[in-house]
């Protein structure tokens, strides 16, 4: 169906994309559509650093005058970029004015990518300092949930997800330390995969946070993730495969002792596996064994990778919060207690128990309560962020631990009106299933696509 291009805002990527390919609409028409939406309405949400303006409509009318426009993926797609990997001509903020890297001469890799696909950047966005958090602030803006305005869209993707919630753009980058894509997904009711350990470029900091951080994408749609994943991956976007008679583990423990899942994010772990079974796959409950030291070697593993990154920076200038991280992170790494061996171990636990157990993929809760109020979180002191970010979001950060592959998905609406999110793990090289099993069940109990009430732009020219 040929759209007005100005009803474009809302459409998903695979929309936008067959449209420009076929001649319907134009790059330039549809990103001079998103760019007039982020302009009327991120002043609500918060979620862009920088918009690009001018520069994304030049990129736009470059990539329609394209002779291979045809085989592009996403021909015209206007992305968001997370703050903290290169756009050239831009700085790298990483999260604050004090943890800033000059303008960037050339992009990183996987901005390269998605450009080589015919997308184009309209902006940065927002993330904590040093991306070392679950909510998304700082002295000058805190972004807000397009769900409610007074939670947290998460973090530290926390501006992706949020744009992507709000109709924004259609698909965002995003990466992955500790649930840095999963734990906005679930905050906004979207889409979030991390890939496992290479399947991605990753090139984040100085050192990848020991590999714990991995690039992926956020979006409103199973396909919309897959093409997005495809592109970052450079694999050719073919069809998923539908999954049959998988294996599905059910787990609602927390990595985190003392922490417990809320009656929402139950009744989403639930609402899951009735949609599972419907498919035809089995669902058994187990529980992966979280030795006690996980923990305290993610933990210390965390605060080194903040030191690392901040090697360089003004100490001074930064956040006390993430000052003290850091320093943290330089007695862990003189005591020893950050090793390769650990994380190795732990991946090796997991690998044995998938194959031993027989399971496909897991799924636990992917917060363990709702999001947090929207505030300015990076005042507070560092025992009131840690306390917080653990107690809400205590699920994603093993498997980034182990490497292995992880996907949030929404499952409907909380009693409190907030999304409702599970998270599906799988072993190595497991992404593509993941998307599959993750696609039947959109299908068969689709969700909003977006926050209620956005796009807002979209509805009122409609």
């Amino acid at each position: 169906m040929l759209h007005r291009s100005t009803a474009w805002v809302g459409a998903t990527a695979r929309e936008i994309a067959r449209a420009v390919r076929r001649g319907d609409t134009s790059a330039t028409a549809v990103v001079a559509d998103h760019l007039d939406s982020i302009r009327a309405y991120d002043r609500i949400v918060g979620a862009f650093r920088e918009v690009r303006g001018g520069a994304a409509i030049a990129e736009a009318e470059i990539v329609d005058d394209q002779p291979d426009l045809a085989n592009l993926a996403l021909a015209g797609v206007p992305v968001a970029v997370k703050e903290n990997v290169a756009v050239t001509g831009l700085p790298t903020w990483n999260g604050s004015a004090a943890a800033r890297r000059p303008v960037a001469d050339r992009d990183h890799e996987v901005v390269r990518r998605l450009r080589g696909a015919g997308a184009v950047v309209v902006g940065v966005t927002r993330m904590p300092e040093l991306g070392l958090w679950g909510t998304t602030d700082d002295a000058e803006t805190i972004t807000r949930n397009p769900w409610r305005t007074d939670r947290t869209p998460g973090g530290s993707s926390g501006g992706s997800a949020a744009a992507v919630a709000a109709g924004l753009v259609p698909i965002a980058h995003g990466n992955d330390g500790l649930g840095s894509i999963r734990i906005p997904a679930a905050c906004c009711g979207i889409v979030g995969l991390k890939p496992g350990r290479g399947a991605v470029p990753a090139g984040l900091g100085s050192n990848d946070w020991y590999g714990l951080a991995e690039n992926g994408i956020l979006a409103t749609t199973v396909a919309d993730a897959h093409l997005g994943y495809a592109v970052l991956s450079g694999r050719t976007p073919n069809a998923l495969t539908e999954p049959s008679g998988l294996r599905v583990a059910v787990s609602l423990r927390s990595p985190v002792t003392g922490v417990f899942p809320d009656a929402g994010a139950k009744k989403g772990v639930s609402d899951f596996v009735r949609l599972v079974l419907a498919q035809g796959h089995g669902a058994v409950r187990a529980d992966p064994v979280y030795p006690p030291a996980l923990a305290a070697r993610g933990l210390a593993t965390w605060f080194a990778a903040a030191a690392a990154d901040a090697a360089d920076l003004d100490r001074a200038a930064l956040q006390p919060r993430s000052r003290r991280h850091i320093a943290l992170g330089e007695k862990a790494l003189r005591r020893g207690l950050v090793r390769d061996a650990d994380r190795a171990a732990w991946r090796e636990r997991c690998r044995h128990w998938f194959s031993d157990g027989g399971y496909d993929v897991l799924v636990t809760p992917a917060l363990a309560s709702a999001p947090l109020p929207a505030d300015r979180w990076s005042a507070r002191s560092w025992s009131a962020n840690m306390t917080a970010n653990t107690r809400y979001a205590p699920y994603a950060a093993p498997w980034n631990i182990a490497g292995f592959p992880a996907l949030v998905i929404p499952v409907g609406v909380r009693a409190d009106g907030l999304p409702a999110a599970v998270q599906l793990v799988g072993p190595p090289g497991s992404e593509l299933l993941l998307l599959a099993l993750a696609g039947q069940v959109e299908q068969a109990a689709p969700w909003r696509r977006h926050a209620p009430g956005w796009p807002r732009m979209a509805a009122a020219r409609s």
